[in-house]
């Protein structure tokens, strides 16, 4: 009895042997990354972190030097009132004072007019008697003319005085003054910037700048890695992909750690690219294969950068 069954087990260990393991590919763990961009060009002055040190959103993380933007901040605000008052200038119209003082110039100009016609009209009646130049006559006509235009100089300008400011003038005052005001706000935003903090919780992961550095603008003052738990980017080869979608359940090995853990297909990159020639294996000839992101299901404390194995729960063997 015992010899007829050594050949069925045979038959099965051998069926077992040529079975094909499921599909795995290969990446990295990785965790999500929040870059925090240098706004101004300002000297580094304080660093209060640390790197792979833990913080809560809110933090402040470094601060760069206030002294040159609260400078131009200052100047700007002072640029924003008076814009300010010179719109309420515009709107409370010409002062009285000036109202009277136009009146009295206008009464002084119809003296000195009534006086000009006046002795226009005396040389006038000699000049028929032959008894003045003619010269003296048209002398006399201009400045009788030109009196009578000073009058009506004067009384344009107390008529503008009465009829007060122009609503375009006002309208220009106004976009004056909101546009100091933005400026001003825009560089209160940007002080505000200098103290750099961290937007969410998580952990630091580079701070490549040091103490009394002056990074370019854009620079990164820091790099935090955050998030509930790390993900595994992988490059799905491409007989794969069609069987790979996003929300799969998926199974991820890392390297040096017991067993597997859960996790599901966050994203799959419609572009194939070529595969890394870390993450090549078994028959990667064409060597064209698709990113994907597979994200843990449960939070657990691991460095980002280590090798991982992902095997997709669900995926057809022998492709």
């Amino acid at each position: 009895m015992q010899a007829r069954t050594l050949p069925v087990i045979a038959v099965i260990a051998l069926l077992g042997a040529c079975s094909k393991p499921p599909p795995q590919v290969l990446g990295t763990l990785e965790w999500d990354r929040i870059t925090l961009p240098a706004p101004t060009a300002e000297k580094i002055v304080a660093i209060d972190v640390r790197e792979g040190q833990q913080v809560a959103a809110g933090a402040r993380l470094l601060q760069l030097d206030v002294t040159r933007t609260r400078s131009q901040l200052d100047a700007m605000q002072a640029q924003a009132r008076q814009s300010s008052e010179a719109l309420a200038e515009l709107r409370a119209g010409p002062r009285s004072e000036q109202i009277a003082q136009a009146r009295a110039q206008l009464s002084a100009v119809q003296a000195q007019a009534a006086d000009a016609r006046a002795n226009f009209t005396r040389l006038r009646s000699l000049g028929e008697r032959n008894l003045v130049a003619v010269a003296d006559v048209d002398r006399a006509r201009a400045a009788a003319g030109n009196a009578d235009g000073q009058v009506r100089a004067a009384q344009a300008g107390l008529d503008e005085l009465l009829h007060g400011t122009r609503s375009e003038r006002i309208a220009q005052g106004e976009a004056a003054a909101v546009a100091a005001q933005a400026q001003a706000a825009v560089q209160s935003a940007t002080l505000g910037k200098l103290d750099i903090t961290a937007p969410r919780a998580g952990r630091v992961d580079s701070l490549p700048y040091k103490l009394g550095d002056q990074a370019p603008v854009g620079a990164a003052l820091a790099i935090l890695l955050v998030g509930d738990a790390p993900y595994a980017r992988v490059y799905v080869p491409e007989p794969l992909r069609a069987n790979v979608q996003p929300g799969q359940a998926a199974q991820v090995f890392v390297d040096g750690r017991e067993g597997s853990l859960k996790g599901h297909v966050r994203m799959v990159r419609s572009e194939p690219v070529f595969t890394p020639y870390y993450a090549l294996s078994g028959d990667d000839a064409a060597r064209l294969s698709y990113l994907a992101e597979v994200v843990l299901d449960a939070p657990v404390a691991l460095p980002a950068g280590i090798p991982v194995r992902v095997e997709f729960v669900g995926t057809a063997r022998g492709q």
